[in-house]
């Protein structure tokens, strides 16, 4: 996954639909740039500079893979999707959609095209109002001041009212938050770490990863499968408790729901693949006996995956300990899957397929499955 950068965006209308203008483009950031992490209040203030209806303003926090170019381009083109055209004159005027970069983290950018901090920060109350709602203690890479500091000493005497309508965070879509325990499945490779991360940053939730890498048993496996795979599922099945144990029984007062990038039963699952009929029949007896009391997930999604995409995937994560698993293994892997969820009868499952489908490079996809996982939300509620 991409670092993620905080940047702070504010946003103007003067003309038509202000506020819709204004929730349009939240929307648009949402889908295109990244997490709406926070949004202020809405001000309306004077046009400055010309003679114009008054602005709504706004300022919105925002959690983003995109640099700073890219993200410059993004916001250019969510104001002309929603309808700005190019200026007729060569000062200010009117403009349906406003989209200015305030802040990319603390970084200082001086380019033709592009500069951050925005120089203006300082002088525009109707920036600084907004930006003190989601950003307090943020000191200025330049001037070196809190924002609470630049708009005590502001000369600007605009007057700045708050109004008393809200913008919708686009997140709030999303009813992730009407079950607690939410499990992330799917075969090796088929990014279950990479959206339990995603959805943990976006949602507030509490991550509970697998400790795979701390296993030894592992990489030997790997390279002698009949000798290890008795040992390895044991020391899985050992590990998987006392971790899974543990984090559910530690609720997170800050969080609003945990989710997991792996579910017990993947024991039982690898096992029937792994071991031969006997062995698995007395490790099938162990597993029923360690984990009669596991809270089960309240929503299970597994993430189908076709074999090539998963071996591309194993490939470019580059564990030198997968790099010899067969295409049969893991064709094995997935059905085995399929089988054990098609026989839970008592368990909430949503499969998805993403073979066609990059998540992590692309956001649009990323909110395709959050959208596949939420109709399944609020399916579940209207039952």
């Amino acid at each position: 996954m991409k670092p993620l950068k905080l940047v702070y965006i504010a946003l103007g209308s003067n003309k038509g639909n202000k506020l819709q203008y204004l929730q349009s483009a939240v929307d648009a950031i949402f889908k295109r740039v990244g997490a709406v992490k926070k949004l202020s209040k809405v001000y309306q203030t004077p046009a400055l500079g010309f003679d114009g209806e008054p602005f709504y303003n706004a300022c919105v926090k925002v959690e983003t893979e995109l640099k700073p170019k890219s993200l410059l381009k993004t916001l250019q083109a969510i104001e002309n999707d929603l309808g700005r055209t190019k200026k007729t004159t060569s000062g200010y005027e009117s403009r349906e959609i406003d989209l200015d970069i305030l802040f990319y983290d603390s970084e200082i950018i001086k380019e033709k095209s592009l500069i951050i901090p925005h120089p203006e920060i300082q002088n525009r109350k109707f920036v600084l109002q907004p930006l003190l709602d989601v950003l307090k203690d943020f000191e200025h890479p330049i001037l070196n001041k809190t924002i609470e500091s630049l708009l005590e000493e502001c000369r600007d005497d605009s007057s700045i009212e708050p109004i008393n309508i809200w913008l919708k965070n686009p997140k709030k879509n999303y009813a992730f938050g009407n079950y607690n325990y939410i499990a992330i499945e799917g075969n090796i490779g088929a990014g279950k770490t990479s959206l339990a991360n995603k959805i943990s940053q976006d949602f507030n939730a509490k991550l509970i990863l697998e400790r795979f890498a701390d296993n030894p048993f592992l990489p030997k496996f790997y390279k002698e499968p009949e000798r290890y795979a008795f040992t390895l599922e044991m020391s899985f099945l050992a590990d998987r408790y006392q971790q899974i144990s543990d984090d559910l029984s530690q609720l997170d007062l800050f969080k609003d729901f945990m989710v997991s990038d792996y579910d017990v039963n993947k024991s039982l699952i690898f096992s029937k693949v792994t071991l031969p009929e006997d062995e698995f029949r007395l490790y099938r007896k162990l597993f029923y006996q360690v984990y009669k009391d596991i809270a089960r997930p309240d929503l299970y999604v597994y993430l189908y995956q076709n074999t090539e995409r998963l071996q591309k995937n194993i490939k470019k994560r580059g564990r030198k300990y997968e790099s010899d698993i067969k295409a049969d293994y893991l064709e094995k892997i997935n059905a085995g899957y399929l089988e054990f969820l098609k026989s839970q009868t008592d368990l909430n499952v949503k499969i998805i397929d993403i073979s066609e489908r990059d998540f992590v490079k692309n956001r649009e996809d990323y909110l395709w499955i959050l959208n596949q996982i939420n109709n399944e939300v609020q399916a579940s509620r209207n039952e």
